[in-house]
Formats: C-alpha cells, sequence, structure tokens
C-alpha cells in the first residue's frame, strides 16, 4: 500500500497502463488481479482487524475478479464469507473467471444475489462494476447496490465505488456509499471532486507493484495538489526584508450592506503575509471596517476615478467581495479590468461578468485568478449548476478556454485549471461550506500573488492552504459551525511552515 500519488488518470488511461504492464513488460494480467484482491485484504485487515464475517459483492468483469480473489485469501485465514454473484455468471471470462474458480477450488461457492438478508454481516466488499461502466447502473446491480447501502455495516469498494463514473465522479443512477476504497495502478480523477468524495469515503492506492516506467509512458490528465508539497513555495523573508517587499493587496467591494466579506478578505490577506492591504469600500462601510481591524487601510470610493492612486499603488487588486452588482460595482469592476494589474476576480465580479456587464474585449485576460463556486461557474459558462457538477473537469476547462488566465473551480475537491493542466484539491471539509469562506480563499490568493509567487503557483498553494487550515480548525470542535474567521489563525501557522 502507497500513499496517495499524486498523477491523476481517466479510466481509459489507467487500462493504457494496465495494458503497459502486461503487453510491454511481461506481467501475467492473472498475477495483477491476485495483487490487487491482497492489496484490498491487507487493507482490510489494517483497517478493521476485529472484522471476521464479510460479504463479497462481485460483477462479471475483472472488479469481480478481484472480489473473488479477496474472498478466496479472506476463506484462507479464516474468515466466515458469504460471496453473491450479481449479473450472468455465463458472462465471466479471462482473469475473472479464473479467479472464480480458484474460489471454488478454495471451497467457498458464490451464490446469485436475490436479496439475502445481511444482517449478520461485519463488512461487505463492493466488487460490483469497474472503471468500464457505461450509461446508468442497471436493475439487477441498482437491488444489490440498495442492499449494500442499506446493510448496517462499512463496506470496502474495490477500485472506485460500483456506479460512480471514475472521470467525472458523478453518480450514474446509484452508487455504492463506501467507507473505504482502494483504487489500482492508477489513480482516478473522478474519485476526487464533486459526488465521489461522499461516496468514496478514505481512498487508498496501490500500484500492485508495476514497473514504474509504465508511468513515464502515459501523460497524466490531471495532478493532485496538497500542501505538504506546495509550501515550500513560501520561502523564509529575509532578515533585512521590508514591508513593501511582501506586496500591496488593494481589495475591492463591499456594497451597501455588504461589509463584512471585504473585511473577512482583507483580513485573509494580512494573515497570509502581505505588506500592505488597502481596501476600497462604500464611503459609509470605510470606518467601520477600519475599526474592526485597524492594519487595514480603508478607503471610500464612490466613483471609479477615485481608484486611481490605489490602483497604481497595489501589487494585485481582488474584486467581488461583497461587491453587488449595482452600477457601482460595474464601474469599480469596469476600471480594475481595464488596468493591466494582476487580478483575482470572485463573486459579484463574477455574475457581472457572466451578465455581460463588460465589455466582450474584456472578459479574457491573462493575469487573473477567477475563483467561481459551481454556480457562479454555471452563470460564467450558460449552463445549469447539474451540468457543471456532473463535469467537473470539462466546466473547468471551458473556463479556461472562455476566460484565460487561472481558474479555480470551488466545491468538494476544488479544481485549479491552468495553462499546463488541472489540479485537483482532495483536502477541506463540509464545515467550508459557510457565509465568507470564500472571501477567505480570495485573499489568500492575492496575498500570495504580491509577495512574488504567479498566478498558477498562488492559486493552487492557495487552494490547498485555505483547505488544510479548514481541517486543522475542525479538529477539535468538528465541522458544524465552523466560520470564516476561525480559520484566521491557523492560516497564518500555515504559512509559516518553518515554524510548525
Amino acid at each position: 500500500m502507497s500513499s496517495l500519488p499524486y498523477l491523476l488518470y481517466t479510466a481509459e488511461q489507467t487500462r493504457e497502463l494496465d495494458r503497459l504492464a502486461i503487453e510491454e513488460h511481461g506481467l501475467s494480467s492473472n498475477i495483477l488481479m491476485e495483487r490487487a484482491g491482497e492489496a484490498a485484504f491487507t487493507l482490510l485487515r489494517t483497517r478493521w482487524p476485529d472484522v471476521r464475517r464479510i460479504a463479497v459483492f462481485c460483477g462479471t468483469g475483472n472488479n469481480g475478479g478481484d472480489g473473488f480473489v479477496l474472498a478466496r485469501m479472506a476463506h484462507e485465514n479464516g474468515f466466515k464469507v458469504s460471496v453473491f454473484q450479481v449479473g450472468d455468471s455465463s458472462k465471466l471470462q479471462g482473469d475473472a473467471l479464473s479467479a472464480m474458480q480458484r474460489l471454488l477450488g478454495a471451497g467457498v461457492t458464490p451464490v446469485a444475489f436475490d436479496g439475502q438478508a445481511l444482517q449478520d454481516i461485519e463488512l461487505i466488499v463492493d466488487g460490483l462494476l469497474g472503471t468500464g461502466m457505461r450509461g446508468q447502473v442497471s436493475s439487477d446491480y441498482r437491488r444489490a447496490i440498495e442492499a449494500i447501502n442499506n446493510a448496517p455495516c462499512p463496506v470496502l469498494a474495490l477500485d472506485l465505488p460500483s456506479g460512480l463514473n471514475a472521470d467525472t465522479g458523478r453518480v450514474c443512477g446509484i452508487a455504492v456509499r463506501a467507507a473505504c476504497t482502494i483504487s489500482f495502478i492508477g489513480l482516478k480523477q473522478g474519485l476526487l471532486t464533486g459526488e465521489a468524495v461522499e461516496y468514496c469515503g478514505e481512498l487508498h492506492f496501490s500500484e500492485l507493484n508495476v514497473p514504474r516506467l509504465i508511468y513515464t509512458q502515459q501523460t497524466p490528465v490531471a495532478r493532485r495538489l496538497d500542501y505538504a508539497r506546495l509550501k515550500k513555495l513560501l520561502q523564509p523573508r529575509p532578515r533585512h526584508a521590508h514591508k513593501g517587499d511582501a506586496g500591496h493587496v488593494l481589495v475591492i467591494g463591499g456594497d451597501h450592506g455588504m461589509s463584512g466579506a471585504l473585511r473577512l478578505a482583507g483580513e485573509a490577506a494580512l494573515r497570509t503575509g502581505a505588506g500592505l492591504v488597502s481596501i476600497a469600500t462604500r464611503e459609509a462601510h470605510a470606518a467601520f471596517v477600519s475599526s474592526g481591524r485597524p492594519e487595514l487601510m480603508c478607503h471610500g470610493v464612490e466613483q471609479a476615478h477615485g481608484l486611481e492612486r490605489l490602483v497604481n499603488r497595489a501589487t494585485v487588486i481582488v474584486i467581488g467581495p461583497g461587491l453587488g452588482q449595482s452600477d457601482w460595482a460595474e464601474e469599480m469592476l469596469s476600471y480594475v479590468v481595464a488596468c493591466g494589474k494582476p487580478l483575482v476576480l470572485d463573486a459579484d465580479a463574477l455574475n457581472l461578468m457572466a451578465a455581460g456587464r463588460l465589455p466582450e474585449v474584456m472578459l479574457r485576460g491573462a493575469k487573473r485568478v477567477l475563483t467561481p463556486h459551481p454556480g457562479e461557474a454555471a452563470r460564467l459558462l450558460g449552463q445549469d449548476v447539474q451540468q457543471v457538477q456532473d463535469d467537473r473537469f470539462a466546466a473547468a476547462n471551458a473556463l479556461l478556454e472562455k476566460y484565460g488566465g487561472v481558474c479555480v473551480l470551488k466545491g468538494a475537491g476544488t479544481l485549479v485549471a491552468t495553462e499546463t493542466g488541472i489540479g485537483v484539491c482532495n483536502a477541506g471539509n463540509p464545515g467550508m461550506a459557510s457565509g465568507g469562506v470564500g472571501d477567505v480563499l480570495s485573499g489568500i490568493t492575492g496575498a500570495l500573488i504580491a509577495q512574488g509567487l504567479d498566478c498558477p503557483e498562488s492559486a493552487q498553494l492557495a487552494v490547498c492552504l485555505h483547505a488544510h487550515a479548514a481541517d486543522l480548525a475542525v479538529k477539535t470542535v468538528g465541522e458544524r459551525g465552523l466560520i470564516a474567521s476561525d480559520l484566521m489563525p491557523v492560516i497564518r501557522r500555515l504559512v509559516n511552515p518553518d515554524s510548525l
């Protein structure tokens, strides 16, 4: 068993990795199936050391073959094993058929699943459907998945939870809700984002000891991002550093009644290490925001020409938190988009763009980071939210194609789309579903750009730092009730990795 790899693949690419290992490096496909079953059984014993009564659900493809191998090994190690066959067993062929025959030889006979009771089972192994599934889950498999999900015991999924699309993370009508999933040979990109994070549970990986060379023969479709790997971008400051060296972030927003989002973005920029943070907001809000956080230099700006001095001094501009969609908001956005400075565009800045409130020539730009949640992404693409969520990778690429720069599609398994590919952050938790948390991400991103990182690096590190901060923040008190300002002290610790 190995930690999660950074390289991510589609189902088709994983099948190609499998083919390369077999045809070009002399590995037997049967040996790979045996290794998969063994890796899964090892995980089962490690994760649930007291379990002794298991049920293994097997389909008619290679995923079922992995299940047959695990079932045989469990039986040989003294487990009480029930094996349920779903689908026409006459369709078993190749390695899956051989694995089933070895199971019969060990003294375990699979039986057709017909709604048998599962109350005495301590653990279920899902080997029903693999990466080759097309379309919606069929009726026989649906009944089996319903039974698995209704059983009062945890589930271990082999390669992926049955019913989940390996490329998109979309549920194909119904899917197994696993407590734990072990993926083989190539980690499938869809397991890390969207609905998949609800169904995969703990995600584990085994490369099955295939030759490392095969990974150089296949270009990954995406990469996993995490704080542990990206924190090296946070270099120690020189002893003679001054505030000008750490950049100047200008945050614009806070239309009438919406100053809180602005304050959160500004403070997040400060806590991430920006040397200076200026705020441009409605005159009625400037004194209020400044009194709550005096380190923020707050300016009341009622007309766009009042931004000139602030924009000229800024290293990067964050616009959108609490911006609203009034004529004032449109005027502010039009001014800064035309100024040529690096931009972080969030919230209502994105909604104004989607509504056609900017000239089309201003919609694309290189030095920009767009940070939409799925609703905002849907408006930017002229789609509905379900379309975006059904294939988040396609949506992120479409945003990049249409708007340029860097596109951060927020949500479970946030995606960062750049010219060099897509990164997936699998950190974070449901506690982040709280007002203001996205504004914090905008402030973090702006601060990293201000301190000298380019837009792609800033977006990738910001997303991971933000998610990791939330994971640390909920460790002692839980997810429910997490608020955006809870992240501030954790962010400060994480941007000083040498002190941890």
